[in-house]
């Protein structure tokens, strides 16, 4: 039997806010598997996260397999908007809910880290921003646009930049994609469909320059739709989630800990020679290329369809 064994390895998840997204589920998954997890949180909201963890909100989501609860040994306050202290406005330092923290851009997060635990073995990047995302492409500001890949894509090769010399040779990094980076989503505007097609180049490139600079693999994973709290920001998740479901070849909702588990998978000993790579965790739904439901099969052709 094929166990995927993540004892005495170190991971760092960058991206959690709380107990619904794709993030937790990994970190969960990687608990499961053995692994240290070490959470990376949006700086302005680490105390409502921290605060709900000590208050026993997550504890039901928190329930491994043993009957145990998912531990961390640090949660660091993170923005990876920004490289160094320098990046950072006057205006985001003054900011109170900046203020209290210090060391939040990503090569002090690296540092920290570095200084506590001194390496790590997995990067997980569940990072994804675009200020403008309800704003179809064609009434994209630049501004908006340039923050989204900022937000959702730079910050990945920042991650690697700054996280790589402290990772164990051997490791492995990933991050998480969706179909709009290839294909058209009306709806997912705001320059985050250009940012998820830059994601996945840079996991290729990324891949090359890291596994010959320091041995670590480096993959994406493209999941289907989820209706966690950050994912409602888009304002049409559930028509995502609807749509997946009727035309996806698996016709079942799509449950964030099998993204988890994929993800663990990836980032294990059973997957030492899969990098560059976009494993899409979606249902099938990206080997589709008519809707099913859509008014114009008829019962006939639809029925033809699924012969």
């Amino acid at each position: 039997m094929l166990n995927i064994d993540l004892k005495g390895k170190r991971a760092f998840i960058a991206g959690i806010g709380d107990d619904q997204g794709y993030g937790w589920a990994i970190a969960k998954a990687l608990a499961e598997a053995g692994a240290e997890i070490i959470i990376g949180t949006w700086a302005p909201i680490v105390k409502i996260f921290t605060t709900s963890w000590d208050a026993g909100k997550f504890d039901e989501s928190r329930k491994l397999s043993d009957g145990s609860l998912m531990q961390y040994a640090k949660v660091y306050p993170i923005d990876a908007s920004f490289d160094t202290p320098d990046d950072v406005p006057e205006e985001i330092k003054e900011n109170k809910r900046y203020k209290q923290y210090e060391g939040y851009t990503v090569s002090e997060v690296a540092k920290s880290i570095e200084k506590d635990f001194g390496t790590i073995d997995i990067l997980v990047h569940s990072l994804a921003n675009g200020p403008e995302v309800k704003k179809p492409l064609l009434e994209t500001s630049r501004h908006g646009y340039l923050a989204a890949l900022s937000s959702s894509a730079y910050s990945f090769v920042s991650l690697i930049q700054h996280m790589g010399p402290i990772m164990s040779e051997g490791g492995s990094a990933i991050n998480l994609t969706y179909l709009a980076s290839e294909r058209a989503v009306p709806g997912y505007g705001g320059g985050m469909s250009s940012a998820k097609a830059a994601l996945e180049s840079d996991t290729r490139t990324l891949a090359w320059e890291v596994g010959r600079k320091w041995g670590i693999r480096v993959n994406a994973i493209s999941a289907g739709a989820l209706g966690s709290r950050a994912a409602r920001a888009i304002g049409f998740i559930g028509a995502m989630i609807e749509y997946g479901y009727n035309n996806a070849p698996l016709q079942k909702e799509l449950k964030a800990d099998e993204v988890g588990r994929s993800a663990a998978f990836l980032l294990s000993p059973l997957a030492t020679a899969i990098t560059g790579s976009t494993l899409y965790v979606d249902n099938g739904m990206h080997a589709m290329g008519v809707a099913m439901d859509s008014p114009a099969l008829s019962p006939q052709e639809a029925e033809l369809q699924t012969t």
